[in-house]
């Protein structure tokens, strides 16, 4: 239920500043970075004409920035869209062409399938034809299996701009080798379909790539708001603002949402309690993230020690997007999630477990997060208009193309959007204990172990993580129970501080086990990523064959270790609040 302060809050959104910007972002292309850096001025001038301190951060992000492509093939020129980051052949690469069924072929409602059908297609020396957008795990078996180049076949009229490596922002010496080496384009269903029977009839094709690429100057606007008792706790709200032609869907809106939000939490910053900082990205689109994966290196500690949770937004607002289903939220924060969208608009919300995609830059820090893409179409209408399943724009199809123009955002759904992140920022950095329920994610635990651990019978015992878990469980709902006669407290109290820092702790501990498989700092591939990943390969050890056991088990030898220390270690910091507040009774 809304309080008093809150309805007032919303009541002051309007649409006045975001439109305006999203009409200046309609006529702005921002790919390149000249157009990139005359995107975040635009930013910076309406937050300085509103009075609102901006910090604009200029670091230099390895982008890949795509150019023209095309296909000739059999007497015929096709027009494609190049990925960014594949490899560059603006001569041309001359080889024969190979059409290789993807999953999608058989299942025509995962464009981002990687799958590939089973009977290996000799693939090597030769350029593929397949289904499918051209994801990170299908371009890396290709070429592996030795293809030269690889033709994704996007399933409308229009082709889908796109990335095609796994790598999450700028490499570093880890991620460099898994570049991709191939050439890789995007066509539409029609040409695709003369493509394949041009592949069986044994064509040559020359595919052309042009792509710049390199080190590129990439403006970061943050705002810091805050907060009047604890200011150096802070809620991280954040989108990104470069796009794929005029990406008004994605994410010209979210670019607005933020304005607005900072427009308001800055008008009422005296009753903010921790500061909300609010950062604009560059690089999610040519940089795989660049921008978002900038800022979590060069403010880790800042980030590990003081943030609360972030808050991604990514194509609010947009037509015909009235429901909230498969809404991005970490178990902890689904309640919380919920309530504000119920408070919000009177709906109620269906959850999924963050992907890994979107600008979730901070799963290896440990941050709790939620939301990423927001309001979406209803499915039977998705269904009427034939559209298959896109990545953002509310479920338009205009989805990184040249449609993605000024009619794909909605007045009425943006504005409710916008009071949607508002309130979900407000509330957060004011909750006297941060307000998510761990248990949650305890409770996701259990069943992550018990369904991987089907099946595997004497073979691994997970018996202990299972304890560990229940003796976290225990001594997190005693000290919840403890910390509900704070909620009047200051921030600045020593109880409060104690519950909140545990929390925190207990938060870097989780997300990091439920979330991760690299190391704390760094960042793990964009690829799907399993609950409790280091334990997920069980899930193959009775189907593997007996020369692999070993390994499996020694894999999840080494995860159960880890998922242990970090039970373990949160149980430290949550026992010793708990000890904390009793002696302070």
């Amino acid at each position: 239920m809304l309080l008093a302060e809150e309805r007032q809050l919303l009541d002051a959104v309007t649409l006045d500043r975001p439109w305006e910007l999203i009409t200046a972002f309609s006529t702005l292309k921002r790919e390149h970075p000249n157009d990139v850096r005359r995107a975040a001025e635009h930013i910076e001038r309406h937050l300085r004409e509103l009075g609102i301190p901006v910090e604009v951060h200029v670091p230099e992000l390895f982008l890949s920035l795509p150019g023209q492509a095309r296909v000739s093939a059999g007497g015929l020129t096709f027009a494609a869209k190049p990925m960014a980051m594949s490899a560059v052949f603006p001569e041309g690469l001359t080889a024969p062409l190979v059409y290789q069924p993807s999953q999608y072929a058989a299942n025509a409602d995962d464009m981002f399938s990687s799958a590939l059908l089973d009977g290996e297609v000799d693939v090597a020396g030769k350029i593929v034809v397949t289904e499918g957008f051209g994801m990170p795990g299908k371009i890396r078996e290709l070429e592996r299996r030795g293809a030269l180049g690889v033709i994704a076949i996007n399933p409308g009229a229009r082709a889908h701009w796109g990335i095609c490596t796994s790598i999450w922002g700028t490499p570093d010496l880890h991620d460099l080798p898994r570049k991709p080496r191939v050439a890789v384009a995007n066509v539409n269903r029609a040409d695709g379909d003369q493509l394949i029977e041009l592949a069986r009839s044994g064509a040559q094709a020359v595919l052309v790539t042009e792509l710049e690429e390199g080190w590129f100057a990439s403006p970061v606007p943050v705002v810091t708001i805050p907060g009047s008792e604890d200011p150096e706790a802070f809620v991280l709200l954040h989108g990104h603002y470069d796009s794929w032609d005029y990406g008004v869907g994605d994410n010209a809106v979210g670019d607005a949402t933020l304005l607005e939000v900072a427009r308001n939490l800055w008008n009422n910053r005296a009753g903010l309690r921790r500061s909300v900082r609010i950062a604009w990205w560059p690089g999610h689109s040519t940089g795989r993230y660049a921008g978002s994966t900038w800022y979590a290196d060069h403010f880790a500690l800042e980030l590990y020690r003081n943030c609360v949770a972030q808050i991604n937004c990514d194509s609010p607002g947009c037509r015909w997007a009235t429901e909230y289903k498969d809404v991005s939220v970490m178990a902890e924060a689904t309640a919380w999630a919920a309530d504000i969208i119920r408070d919000v608009t009177g709906q109620e919300m269906q959850a999924e477990r963050p992907v890994r995609a979107g600008d979730y830059s901070f799963n290896n820090i440990g941050l709790s997060g939620f939301f990423m893409l927001l309001s979406t179409m209803p499915d039977d209408l998705r269904a009427e208009k034939g559209y298959y399943a896109v990545g953002g724009c509310g479920g338009n199809i205009a989805w990184h193309t040249e449609d993605d123009t000024l009619d794909v955002a909605d007045r009425d759904i943006l504005l409710k959007d916008i009071k949607i992140y508002l309130l979900s920022a407000y509330r957060t950095a004011n909750q006297t204990i941060i307000p998510f329920d761990y248990v949650q994610i305890l409770n996701e635990f259990d069943q992550t172990l018990a369904e991987y651990g089907a099946g595997v019978g004497t073979a691994f015992d997970l018996s202990r993580a299972q304890d560990a878990v229940e003796a976290l469980r225990s001594d997190l709902r005693e000290l919840m129970r403890a910390a509900g006669s704070l909620t009047g407290e200051s921030l600045t109290s020593p109880q409060v501080r104690r519950v909140n820092a545990a929390l925190i702790t207990l938060a870097r501990h989780l997300v990091q086990a439920n979330y991760t498989q690299s190391p704390a700092f760094f960042h793990d591939p964009a690829e799907h990523v399993p609950p409790l990943p280091d334990l997920a390969v069980l899930q193959t050890l009775l189907d593997a064959d007996v020369s692999q056991r070993g390994f499996i088990l020694t894999h999840a030898t080494r995860g159960l270790n880890r998922l242990l220390a970090h039970l373990g270690d949160a149980q430290i910091a949550v026992r010793d609040a708990l000890n904390h507040l009793k002696l302070s009774v």
